[in-house]
């Protein structure tokens, strides 16, 4: 018998979150097998058994906080079953006798058999058992088909739902109406949240803007992207572009890679650019390493690869540790002009914005140019509004000039 026992995360995480359980009792597990993921405050952590056998016990529910230490399930001796015969799960029997007031669907041996193939938490399972719910007839959210409890409750709400089904507990709100949803922020929003508070309360931070004429970047690109996904098989995006043109800034503006310590500014002579990627869980920063010794395609298969982990839950800590400066863009939603909110000890962050083609003069002719909002939050205790407003204007300078950007590249 061997016991699951959180492990050591990182120096400064002390506890997670039970964000699924990819084993349930009486399913065989094999050594080295995941059994568990862990919702950390900045990635997810797949737990492997150090043991094979059967998974005996689980001693924590999803959603359940747990310590670095703790121990949250057992292993024991045998060869058990797998998680698709119904033997593997003692309550299949309990979960076909609906009572007949729910009017569940009549149960067959099949229909039996569909729930126990049905991926689902221990708490969606006892949630569809006591509304008499077929697992097999909910259509979850979980893109990799888990049902959770959310999707049990949104499955069993019907037009004019009874009280039975609906009554609150005495001491909770009123939301039987239909009026409101509570939902409980995960462990990486709480954290978000903390910490962007933080920073408005601790940081004099204020913002800059500047516009951008895209018409000559959008030109180049337009030629190149071709020749570039054949030579690299990566393709060119603007995120390179504004990346070189940061980091070009960066060596003008020195202070604006900086960042505060006590009494102390620590210059950063290194170039660690971090890209904002948001995720279903909230906001990501992973970090782009050496910025100013790669070139346009290594910054491209950067972005890409680190994008790809952030989505898939992948991301580990080092990934997005130690960043002196980032890059957010809100124009991939449409943003038109936004103020971003500086990331962590960092001093600044450069926020995009959506490209729109608006009349600009142009000598003296009015043309119709796509341009794009571009802003510069930073901390004014470092930065004064020369550097600040003369790093934006560098950026703008050098992305309407792109061949220039190629030759300091």
């Amino acid at each position: 018998m061997a016991d699951i026992i959180v492990p050591e995360l990182a120096e400064s995480i002390t506890e997670g979150t039970i964000a699924q359980w990819l084993k349930q009792p009486g399913d065989t597990v094999e050594k080295g097998e995941f059994i568990v993921e862990l919702e950390t405050d900045k990635v997810n952590v797949e737990v492997i058994s150090e043991e094979a056998g059967v998974v005996s016990e689980l001693l924590a529910a999803e959603g359940d906080t747990v310590q670095v230490g703790q121990v949250i399930a057992v292993v024991g001796a045998g060869s058990g079953s797998t998680a698709s015969t119904p033997a593997a799960r003692p309550e299949a029997k309990e979960e076909v006798k609906a009572p007949e007031a729910t009017k569940a669907a009549p149960v067959t041996e099949e229909t039996t058999t569909e729930q126990d193939r049905t991926i689902a938490s221990p708490a969606a399972r006892k949630l569809a058992r006591e509304k008499g719910i077929n697992l097999s007839e909910i259509s979850p959210v979980d893109p990799m088909g888990r049902v959770r409890v959310q999707d049990v409750s949104a499955h069993g709400s019907a037009p004019a739902p009874t009280k039975a089904v609906q009554a609150p507990a005495a001491s909770a709100p009123k939301e039987d109406d239909g009026r409101t949803t509570r939902e409980k922020m995960s462990r990486r929003r709480q954290t978000i949240a903390t910490r962007l508070l933080e920073v408005r309360q601790n940081t004099a931070m204020l913002t800059t803007f500047n516009e951008i004429d895209m018409t000559n970047v959008m030109a180049l690109r337009s030629r190149k992207k071709d020749q570039f996904f054949e030579q690299n098989d990566v393709r060119l995006g603007f995120m390179s572009f504004f990346t070189k043109a940061v980091v070009a800034a960066l060596k003008k503006y020195p202070y604006v890679n900086s960042q505060i310590d006590g009494t102390d500014i620590v210059k950063n002579n290194f170039y660690d650019i971090g890209i904002a990627v948001s995720t279903e869980g909230g906001l990501v920063v992973p970090i782009v390493r050496d910025a100013d010794r790669k070139n346009f395609a290594e910054i491209e298969g950067n972005i890409g690869e680190l994008a790809k982990k952030a989505r898939d839950n992948k991301l580990a800590l080092s990934d997005m540790s130690g960043g002196s400066f980032t890059i957010t863009n809100g124009g991939v939603f449409g943003s038109l002009m936004s103020t971003p909110i500086l990331n962590g000890t960092q001093v600044g962050i450069l926020g995009m914005h959506t490209i729109q083609k608006r009349p600009i003069a142009v000598g003296n002719e009015i043309e119709i140019r796509p341009m794009m909002y571009v802003a510069l939050s930073y901390d004014h205790r470092v930065i004064d509004g020369k550097d600040s407003v003369g790093f934006l204007k560098t950026v703008k300078e050098l992305l309407e000039n792109p061949e220039d950007l190629l030759l300091n590249s």
